[in-house]
């Protein structure tokens, strides 16, 4: 017999003509599945930064986006910069103190490289920033917009406006290419914050307050905004699309939308109108040219000539209109739309008549 020391310290009492055994470490074994865990982890975080809903604020499609996408880069670049240095100083630093020992050079390094060097770093990108950023995003004067827009926030869609016409549209804004446009906001309940990444920054959305960004676009296009600002249990659907058109194109939109609702041709579409107007829609909603004003909810004037319902929950065809209507909460709870309650043949009236809203 033989006495062997295992890892660990413990011991073990074996006899000559057999090998002992050791216990397991409680953490030993293959390292593989840790490596694979962290790879996979490392690149799930890759992908979270890859999205399809076109909010890219890496893919500017105006002036003031690009400035902001080049002080992203900037900065990416001013920090992997500053990370290699760093690592380079400490390297120097360790592999002096082996063949010198102890001198001054770690004080001038301190000195140096942690105090001045970041002080002129910071400043320099401060100068960037205010230069080429911040007059550039900044609110515009009204000499240098040759279009206005009010957009007006409510929990949770977005309401536009504009001014000199009687256009009034939900959650899906338009506007001309290369044209200048002053875009002002406000809300009418709690904090929201309008934010098209391809655009522009944030601006914030304060009760009582009017701000103002400038958004010009490059190119027609359609552009997806979102709510940046936490605004209450549907934040995550408050969503529009800023739709960039050629100014042609764009004049006679807003013709159509400043005219009032069209006036129903078939019986079905009749009997959806009364529905409309002697039902709980009209205390809610405006329909330009019939006696509905409501403003709780959006604007329906024009209702069919929208590609999305609901701040871009659902798509604007029939079932998905009709399932909103019966059963909006379960689509979008806490919304302020009630739940309708319609016979079937009201229902298909109502949606006639609705979809005739172009």
């Amino acid at each position: 017999m033989r006495l062997r020391r295992c890892p660990g310290g413990t011991s073990r009492v074996a006899l000559r003509t057999r090998r002992p055994r050791c216990p397991r470490r409680a953490f030993g074994g293959s390292r593989r599945p840790i490596a694979l865990a962290a790879g996979t982890a490392a690149l799930l975080l890759l992908l979270a930064g890859c999205g399809g809903n076109g909010q890219d604020t890496l893919s500017p499609h105006s002036t003031q986006a690009g400035q902001i996408a080049n002080l992203f880069w900037v900065m990416m670049a001013v920090a992997w910069g500053g990370l290699l240095l760093v690592v380079a100083l400490l390297f120097a630093a360790w592999k002096r103190r082996q063949t010198r020992g102890g001198d001054r050079f770690g004080t001038w390094m301190v000195g140096g490289a942690g105090i001045a060097m970041p002080i002129g770093v910071v400043a320099a990108l401060f100068f960037f920033s205010d230069v080429f950023l911040i007059r550039d995003t900044q609110a515009p004067a009204a000499s240098e917009t040759r279009l206005t827009v009010t957009v007006i926030g409510h929990q949770w869609f977005w309401e536009a406006r504009y001014p000199g016409t009687r256009a009034v549209v939900a959650d899906e804004i338009h506007i001309p290419t290369r044209t200048p446009v002053n875009l002002q906001v406000r809300t009418v309940d709690v904090i929201h914050s309008f934010w098209v990444p391809e655009l522009n920054r944030k601006i914030d959305v304060i009760p009582g307050r009017t701000n103002r960004i400038l958004l010009e676009t490059d190119r027609p296009g359609t552009y997806r905004g979102q709510c940046a600002e936490f605004c209450g249990l549907q934040h995550a659907h408050m969503a529009f699309l800023l739709i960039a058109q050629p100014p042609a194109q764009f004049r006679a939109w807003l013709a159509r939308q400043a005219k009032p609702a069209r006036r129903p041709t078939t019986a079905a579409q009749r009997d959806g109108r009364r529905v409309f107007l002697e039902g709980p829609c009209a205390s809610c909603h405006t329909l330009r040219g019939t006696p509905a004003d409501g403003v709780v909810g959006p604007d329906l004037t024009h209702l069919a000539s929208r590609s999305t319902l609901a701040g871009l929950v659902l798509p604007n065809r029939k079932g998905y209109l009709a399932g909103w209507i019966v059963d909006s909460q379960h689509i979008k709870p806490g919304n302020q739309m009630p739940d309708v309650q319609l016979s079937g043949p009201q229902l298909t009236d109502l949606l006639a008549y609705l979809e005739s809203l172009r």
